[in-house]
Order: C-alpha cells, then sequence, then structure tokens
C-alpha cells in the first residue's frame, strides 16, 4: 500500500501524476489524457496500472470514459473537499456538546463529550471478529436484515439477562439500529403530541431534544444520590398525569448516581398507582463493579421498558442497540422499525457486536475498563479540587463526574471561552430542564488523561472570573 489508499505504489503514482497536470492545468478540462499504454511507457508501469488508476482516478469524477475515444479530463471537477467547521456563536443548549464534539477537529480536547477515547476500546476483538463476516454468505453482506435483528445477538443477550434474573426470551428483544433509535420508537409508540413525560433533572440532554421533537411536554423531577427525589416524583404524577418516565437507573448521565433499592421500589408502586411507563436507558450497567437494582428486573418488562446500545463500551462507529418490553408492545415496536428503517440495524454490525460480546477478552476489557476508570476518577477528582471544583458524588462506576464550579462560575461562559481555546466543556444547564444548574459541569475522567486538559481549564476559569 501506499498509504493514500491509492492501492499499489505504482498505481498511486499515476493518480498523483494526473491529479498534478491537471491541477496545475497542464490538461485542461474537457482535454484528452495520455493513452493507455503511452503513459505506460513514458511511466515504466505496466499497461493494467494505468487501467486501474484511470479506473480510480474515473470513480473519483476526475476524468470520463469515452468508449472508442479515450479518457478525458472532466469539464467541470469535483470540489475541493473540506468540513464545515462548528459553530462558536450558536447558543450553548441540549445540542452544544453533541455537534462540537462530534465534529471538532482531532486536536480538540474533549473533557465534556460522552464517549471513551478510541485507545481504550477493545478494538483486538473487533478486529477478530470482521474477517469471520467476510467470508460470510453474500446475503449477510448485501441483504436486509430480519425485522427483530440477529436472532444470535438477541439470545445472547437474553442469556445476559437471566443472569441478572430478568427472564426475557429472545422474542421480547428488538435489535435497532441504535440506543437513540430505540427510545425514538418507543415514543413513537407510547406518545401522542402534547403528553407529559417525566425526566430527571439533570438528566442525559439528548432526552430533553428527542422529546421536543415528539412535541411533548417535558417535565424534570429533581435528581438525588439514590435516585428521583420521590416527593417531588409523586407530585408531578399526579399535577401532570405522565405516559412515559424516562431514566438511567445505573450510573447516571450526567451525575454518575445510582438507584437505590428503596427508591426503585417506591417508583415502581407509584407508576403502577399512576398507569406510567418507565424507560430505562441501561446503556451504562456495565460499568458498575456490582449492579445495583434495576426496574426491569424488579418489575419483570410488565410495566418498565429497557433500552441499551454498546456504543460505550464497545463502538460508537458500530452503531446497535436493543429494547426489551412485553411481547406485544415489541410487535408494534417491530412495525413501526419497518415503516421508518425498513428492518432491523445492519446485520454486519449485530454480528460485530455478537462475535465481540462472545469473545473471552471482552470480559478481561470490562474488568480492566472499570478498574482503569476507578483510578481516573480519583485522579481527576484529585486534580479538580486543585481548581476548586468538587464532584456532587463518588459515582460507583463510569466515567463521569458531575461537578460544582467554584465561585459562582458560569458553566455556559466557560464553556464559551473554553470553546476559543481549543477545549469542548459540557455545562450544567444543557442537562437541566429547569435550568437551576448553571455552576455545574459534567467532566468525562477518561478525556482528561492529556495534562493540557487541566491546564487549558485553569487558563479558561481564571480568567473567567475576571
Amino acid at each position: 500500500m501506499d498509504g493514500t489508499g491509492n492501492g499499489s505504489t505504482r498505481t498511486g503514482a499515476v493518480m498523483e501524476a494526473i491529479r498534478r497536470r491537471i491541477s496545475t492545468r497542464e490538461i485542461a478540462p474537457g482535454e484528452k489524457l495520455p493513452s493507455i499504454r503511452g503513459l505506460a511507457r513514458s511511466m515504466r508501469v505496466s499497461p493494467s496500472t494505468v487501467v486501474e488508476a484511470y479506473d480510480r482516478l474515473g470513480a473519483e469524477g476526475l476524468i470520463r470514459s469515452r468508449p472508442g475515444s479515450g479518457f478525458f479530463v472532466a469539464g467541470s471537477l469535483p470540489l475541493a473537499l473540506s468540513e464545515v467547521e462548528p459553530r462558536a456563536d450558536r447558543a450553548v443548549d441540549p445540542f452544544w456538546v453533541s455537534r462540537q464534539s462530534l465534529d471538532g477537529g482531532p486536536e480538540m480536547l474533549r473533557p465534556g463529550c460522552g464517549w471513551l477515547p478510541a485507545s481504550w476500546m477493545p478494538n483486538a476483538p473487533i478486529r477478530r471478529a470482521m474477517p469471520a463476516l467476510a467470508r460470510a454468505d453474500d446475503a449477510l453482506l448485501s441483504d436486509y436484515g430480519a425485522t427483530r435483528g440477529q436472532l444470535a445477538l438477541r439470545g445472547l443477550l437474553a442469556r445476559q439477562f437471566a443472569i441478572e434474573g430478568l427472564e426475557a426470551g429472545p422474542e421480547q428483544i428488538l435489535l435497532t439500529g441504535s440506543g437513540t433509535q430505540a427510545i425514538d420508537l418507543v415514543c413513537r409508540f407510547l406518545l401522542q403530541p402534547g403528553d407529559a413525560v417525566l425526566l430527571d433533572d439533570p438528566c442525559y440532554f439528548n432526552f430533553q431534544a428527542l422529546l421536543r421533537a415528539h412535541r411533548v411536554k417535558a417535565v424534570g423531577v429533581p435528581m438525588t444520590p439514590g435516585g428521583p427525589d420521590l416527593a417531588a416524583f409523586a407530585q408531578a404524577l399526579e399535577a401532570h398525569r405522565p405516559r412515559l418516565y424516562v431514566t438511567n437507573s445505573a450510573v447516571h448521565n450526567p451525575t454518575g448516581a445510582s438507584l437505590s433499592p428503596q427508591a426503585a421500589h417506591r417508583v415502581l408502586t407509584l407508576a403502577a398507582a399512576h398507569d406510567v411507563t418507565i424507560v430505562e436507558d441501561d446503556i451504562f450497567a456495565d460499568f458498575e463493579p456490582e449492579p445495583s437494582p434495576r426496574l426491569a428486573v424488579l418489575d419483570g418488562l410488565r410495566r418498565v421498558i429497557r433500552i441499551g446500545s454498546f456504543s460505550k463500551t464497545l463502538s460508537a462507529s458500530i452503531r446497535c442497540g436493543y429494547v426489551a418490553a412485553r411481547p406485544d408492545w415489541i410487535e408494534g415496536l417491530i412495525d413501526l422499525q419497518v415503516a421508518t428503517n425498513f428492518g432491523g440495524p445492519s446485520p454486519i454490525a449485530a454480528g460485530i457486536v455478537q462475535g465481540v460480546l462472545a469473545d473471552g477478552d471482552y470480559r478481561k476489557h470490562l474488568v480492566n475498563l472499570r478498574s482503569r476508570l476507578a483510578r481516573r476518577r480519583r485522579e481527576a477528582t484529585v486534580s479538580l479540587a486543585a481548581l476548586g471544583i468538587r464532584p456532587w458524588i463518588d459515582p460507583r462506576g463510569g466515567f463521569t463526574l458531575w461537578c460544582r464550579l467554584p465561585d459562582g462560575r458560569d458553566a455556559a461562559d466557560l464553556t464559551r471561552r473554553a470553546w476559543k481555546e481549543g477545549m469542548v466543556l459540557a455545562p450544567g444547564n444543557v442537562f437541566s430542564l429547569s435550568q437551576t444548574v448553571g455552576e455545574w459541569m459534567r467532566f468525562n475522567v477518561a478525556q482528561m488523561a492529556d495534562p493540557a486538559v487541566l491546564d487549558r481549564l485553569r487558563q479558561v476559569l481564571f480568567r473567567s472570573g475576571n
């Protein structure tokens, strides 16, 4: 390989020579290129090398083939490729962190993003899973997926659920394109515009954005270290008659809290009394050293829907999520997925996920990941404390710390200043319906190993206090 993605070194050299002649207008748009044999002689390569180079340049849209006449420079050359820079002047809202984290360049520091560094992911098991899929039947590589998703992966998930005490067969599990698509399907299935939905306050900011897209009313319930404030939860049920309550029971995003047994029991009791369905997003479950109470397990999927994905511990690039629910609800969700996505997730993505989850090294990866994150949480807590930034709690697992800034600092202002210095932060109010946590911020400890993060944070923190 020549390192440019052009195949062999000789083919790449021919392609670069033609690109150079076109860019300098030595050969103008519409003009004929040298013949295959003539160029092969002048560059001392085989005719087949030139044919391959011309074919690839044609695929790029740079040249055109005219049967019987040869190859010509395209009349209108392709536009130069360049990324659109993220807008720094947009509102610091629930989309701010996502768009700035996703679209920022590789040099951007990301202590505010919601995922682990690529080097922390189980890349070796992923690479081992790919060759087996490449040797699979043509149908796997080319056909649509089954409406429920790959049976082998659903069976593996069912066995994992059974270890927790959740009895749910593969027929009660629907694979989706992502965890976000899973909750979107549930909202489409159970909600009508104008319905009320309870959210923790603070909560994962994309819950708010998604509910806004469904034109429903989001109602916040204050979060405590052991789950939602139960008095406020009961009051919100009485006042707003919500259809859904959406939450993270384990390693709550952004606070890191985990549901206590007492809170779990009370939440289920209140939900049953007010006919509320609970959507339990379990995406952070594998970060816990020992599982905390799960609403889906206690309820048996009668009124609780479990959703999840593999983007946090396996790969955000291989998109695959799931819904576990009552069988009759699964049937309705399947119809919605067919209507909106025509089938389940990519069979290739599901096959990779199944191969990695079944790999013995993946379980070792999780053990090492929990230990590594525990160490990083301790180190980050000490480093942040030196700047006067204090965590709300010491989470049982995960990669986030929910912290109060010193001296009444405004997190949104700090975020704007940090962006100009090449760093993405996650200010508190993007997570809050009530907009009452302006002095708080979520930090991703796994993204803070680079000393430049704390140096830059110190600069913008104390500059913002002037």
